[in-house]
Parts: structure tokens; C-alpha cells; sequence
């Protein structure tokens, strides 16, 4: 674990520099024990793949004092399994009307269509961050045999609900925005609501898992193609 300075009012906390399964639990639990410390000189703390940023009053803190207190602190956090994070199933339409990208990724994976979908909705997946937009999850790790690089130049407008890969993480566009990311499918499923307190059903401590389900079903929930 390091810490460093972002800026004259906040910090980082590097817990690694690669991105895993293990350093996700690392950085889970220690966000949600720096919240449980109800610290009333933290303005703001920021959880991402492998660190924390923290914004504290200056009126409280120096660096070298909240280095201290922080290296203190995290000594206490135990980090267990997620097998209690709660699980949330989505449904996704895979289909090519949807899915710009499937034949792509398959092509490019030496896979059939049917691989693809097979290998993307048989994992379990963690999310890691939130960001770009509220309420975009990233997810991860996908199987590498679907892993996909971005797009050479992102499209100007994808689609609500799509269903994304880059890499080896995979996400679904919670509106339609412009982006680099291989869409594969597209689902009904809400990522962010305005009227919810956190504006999101999804946080840190969620577990997806996507069901493959068909058109019929699909355009039933409302879906659009």
C-alpha cells in the first residue's frame, strides 16, 4: 500500500498496480471501513480498481498527518470473500440487431456467435468501479477468449442498455452516449434511476450475472431493436 498526494486537498491510496480479483476485495473493504469511520474531515472518498482517492479539509489534515492516520487505520481492515455481495441477474437479447460487435468478436476469437454468448453469460462478474457515466459498472474479468480490444474509432452514439466488451471487462452503457466498447447485446435492465437515493441498484459490492434471453422476451420487457 502507498499513499501519495492527488492534489492540495486529497490523496491516493495505491493498494497495486494491476487490476485482479484480489485487490478489488482489498479495496472494497478498506472503502467501506474509511466510510465506517464516519470522519468528518473526509469530503469525499472515491473507490476505483486498485485505490482510493480521499478529499479531506485542510483545516484538519496536513498530508504527512492523514498519511499517518490512514496507514494507521487500514491496519484494522480485514478483507474477507464477496460470497455474501449481493448477486443481481440481468437479461440480455443477443442478438445481431443489438449486438453491432458479435460477429466482430467472434470472428476476431475464432469463435461461433453462439461461443461468444455461451462464454460472456457463463461467468459471474465483479464490479470493480463506476464511472464515465453514473451508473457504468465496470465488470470484470471476462474469459479471455472473448477478450476484445476497443474500437480503432468509437462510434457517436450507442444505444441504452448495450451490452459492452474492451479487453477483459465488460459493461452496459447505462445511456445512450458516444463510446469505444464492442457491443455484443443489449438489455432492459436499469443502471441508473434518478430516483433512487444511490441512482444506481449497481455499487461496488454487486455481483452480475447476464441470462441470454430471446427477442420475443426481450422486446416483452420493453426492449427496443
Amino acid at each position: 500500500m502507498e499513499i501519495k498526494v492527488a492534489s492540495v486537498d486529497s490523496v491516493i491510496i495505491y493498494f497495486d498496480k494491476n487490476i485482479s480479483k484480489e485487490i478489488s476485495n482489498k479495496v472494497k473493504a478498506s472503502y467501506a471501513y474509511l466510510k465506517s469511520l464516519n470522519n468528518e474531515a473526509f469530503i469525499d472518498i472515491i473507490p476505483s480498481y486498485s485505490s482510493i482517492l480521499i478529499t479531506y479539509e485542510l483545516l484538519k489534515y496536513d498530508f504527512e498527518s492523514i498519511k499517518k492516520y490512514l496507514e494507521d487505520e487500514l491496519k484494522n481492515v480485514k478483507v474477507d470473500d464477496d460470497t455474501n455481495s449481493k448477486l443481481v441477474e440481468i437479461d440480455v437479447y443477443y442478438g445481431e440487431e443489438v449486438g453491432f460487435d458479435l460477429q466482430r468478436v467472434a470472428s476476431i476469437n475464432k469463435l461461433t456467435i453462439e461461443e461468444v454468448i455461451n462464454l460472456h453469460s457463463s461467468k459471474v462478474y465483479d464490479v470493480y468501479t463506476i464511472g464515465f457515466l453514473p451508473g457504468f459498472a465496470y465488470l470484470g474479468v471476462l474469459d479471455e477468449r472473448i477478450a476484445t480490444k476497443r474500437l480503432e474509432t468509437p462510434r457517436k452514439k450507442i444505444p441504452k442498455g448495450s451490452v459492452s466488451i474492451a479487453d477483459t471487462q465488460t459493461a452496459v452503457y447505462p445511456k445512450d452516449s458516444p463510446g469505444g466498447w464492442n457491443i455484443i447485446g443489449k438489455t432492459t435492465f436499469e443502471f441508473f434511476d434518478k430516483n433512487l437515493e444511490a441512482l444506481s441498484q449497481i455499487d461496488i459490492n454487486t455481483r452480475i450475472k447476464f441470462n441470454q434471453i430471446s427477442k420475443e422476451e426481450f422486446l416483452k420487457q420493453g426492449g427496443i431493436i
